[in-house]
């Protein structure tokens, strides 16, 4: 067989050709049954006879195809790269194999070269979706071994059979502090302490496996070079590896999350230490609270009542004996004992608050307020006062806390509305921020208040009028503030040249309220 010119001159021997379709005309011949091409060459590498098949293989158009060199009918590029190796090849063993890609037909062929007494054989099979798919193939191989090396969580593979480490990327190469070299020279229990590693064998043991893929995730340590122990949430399960069958490894380093962790329970169980002692502290200053306005409503109540019907007696039967001065101490005692008495009952409605039920029902405002204001009319006949108030008024709220704010609203106007000749008091419903929100307002065209001091008005004890002038204890509008939030609402006051408003936001439930 002869070999390619070493000064590059004639194509001899066994050696390219150009690209030719099989040409017309020829004879058929039993070599056609074949379903691979076969090419017979002589000593020289002649080609002495070849099948349909072959001649479609190597697109050959030439005519008289006997007799030429064989290399002369393969596309040159492949002739220039496989001529002399196949040459040499030959020379020394009776059988030479290669693939070679046509790249004008985007093809792969597959030649075997074998001899036989009158010279040589070549069988050539169409190999290209074989090689497509290795290609493939090669190509996923290349892409997981680029996710692998560039994934930033760290990563080893090692033997499943041996435990020997065999692959490991940048980010364990930092996370261990171990060079790469050094790393591939470990087996993988030496970067687990004490045996934990036959823990994770043993998990991963063959009779554990469901199905080729098993997957375990577990906590465990991990030791880094200079011998740190590190927590780690570590994942791993079986993969294949360049042939081996192998176990990869992918851990996060969970140490600082796990301090944070236990820290943050440590401070979870302080606060609800610090809870449970405050509740406790609120709950006995509850109790010593309910007890002290149990004492006042009782024990502060009936001397009270004993000095009040004291001193109306002392006005009924001595008035005819007392001068001017004395008449006018009797009535002092008595409006005296009459406030007290009224300070006593809201302390108790301010303390007792929290404490109430907060049911919510369909309340009627109308019936509610006309009787309030009945009763504040029986105790002052001689006033003259106007009450706007439109018909179906209806709030979902709790009733008696609504009747205890409503009945500071109302006497906070009915006083202020005092030095006016002609008062009026108006109540109305307006809807609110939110398609489930009504506010109440009562407004009135009494005295008003300075808008300077507006975040003091709804502050126990807190008076923006001389008690001379309009008596009190500061503590109304506190109950009202307190009566809107026990229903989740809110109180705020506008006031003008002339009277103020009150307004409660009252939160509506699914039913709503009337408008």
């Amino acid at each position: 067989m002869k070999t390619p010119d070493p000064k590059g001159g004639g194509r001899g021997g066994i050696q390219g050709g150009s690209q030719l379709a099989a040409p017309a005309g020829r004879a058929w011949s039993p070599w056609d049954l074949i379903s691979d091409g076969i090419v017979l060459l002589d000593e020289k590498g002649r080609i002495t006879e070849l099948n349909a098949e072959a001649i479609r293989l190597l697109h050959c158009m030439l005519p008289a195809l006997p007799g030429r060199d064989f290399w002369e009918i393969v596309p040159e590029d492949i002739a220039r790269r496989y001529q002399g190796a196949t040459g040499k090849a030959l020379t020394s063993s009776a059988r030479h194999s290669f693939v070679a890609h046509d790249e004008f037909a985007d093809s792969w062929l597959e030649y075997t070269f074998s001899r036989h007494p009158a010279g040589y054989a070549v069988v050539l099979k169409d190999v290209t979706p074989g090689q497509k798919l290795q290609g493939l193939l090669d190509d996923s191989l290349r892409y997981n071994q680029l996710i692998f090396h560039a994934n930033p969580n760290a990563m080893w593979i090692f033997d499943a059979a041996s435990s020997r480490i065999l692959a490991v990327n940048e980010a364990a190469v930092a996370f261990y502090g171990i060079g790469r070299k050094a790393f591939l020279t470990l087996g993988m229990g030496a970067l687990f302490p004490d045996g934990e590693g036959a823990a994770l064998l043993s998990a991963l043991a063959p009779g554990s496996e469901t199905g080729d893929v098993h997957f375990i995730s577990q906590l465990c340590k991990q030791k880094k070079s200079d011998g740190q122990l590190v927590l780690v949430e570590l994942a791993c399960g079986h993969i294949n590896w360049s042939g081996h069958k192998a176990i990869l490894v992918s851990l996060a380093d969970v140490t600082e999350r796990h301090l944070a962790d236990r820290s943050l329970r440590r401070e979870n169980a302080e606060q609800e230490q610090e809870l449970t002692r405050l509740q406790d502290t609120l709950k006995n200053t509850t109790r010593d609270l309910t007890a002290f306005t149990d004492a006042l409503s009782s024990d502060l109540q009936r001397p009270l009542h004993a000095v009040n019907g004291f001193a109306a007696m002392l006005a009924e039967k001595y008035s005819a004996v007392l001068d001017e001065s004395g008449r006018h101490y009797v009535n002092r005692i008595q409006a005296g004992t009459r406030q007290l008495a009224k300070l006593v009952d809201d302390l108790r409605v301010l303390v007792q608050l929290p404490q109430l039920s907060g049911n919510l029902e369909r309340v009627d405002l109308v019936a509610i307020c006309g009787a309030l204001i009945d009763d504040l009319r029986r105790h002052n006949p001689g006033r003259v006062v106007t009450v706007e108030m439109e018909a179906g008024l209806a709030l979902m709220a709790d009733k008696s806390l609504l009747i205890t704010a409503l009945a500071c609203l109302l006497d906070n106007a009915w006083k202020f509305t005092s030095k006016k000749a002609e008062g009026w008091i108006r109540v109305d419903l307006l809807p609110g921020k939110t398609p489930d929100e009504r506010i109440l307002q009562v407004s009135d065209n009494g005295t008003g208040f300075d808008a300077a001091y507006r975040a003091k008005l709804f502050t126990a004890f807190q008076r923006l009028h001389s008690s001379a002038d309009f008596p009190g204890n500061g503590l109304g509008l506190a109950i009202v503030k307190r009566v809107a939030e026990r229903h989740g609402g809110r109180v705020w006051a506008e006031t003008g040249q002339a009277g103020a408003s009150f307004f409660m936001a009252f939160p509506q439930d699914g039913a709503g309220a009337a408008p």
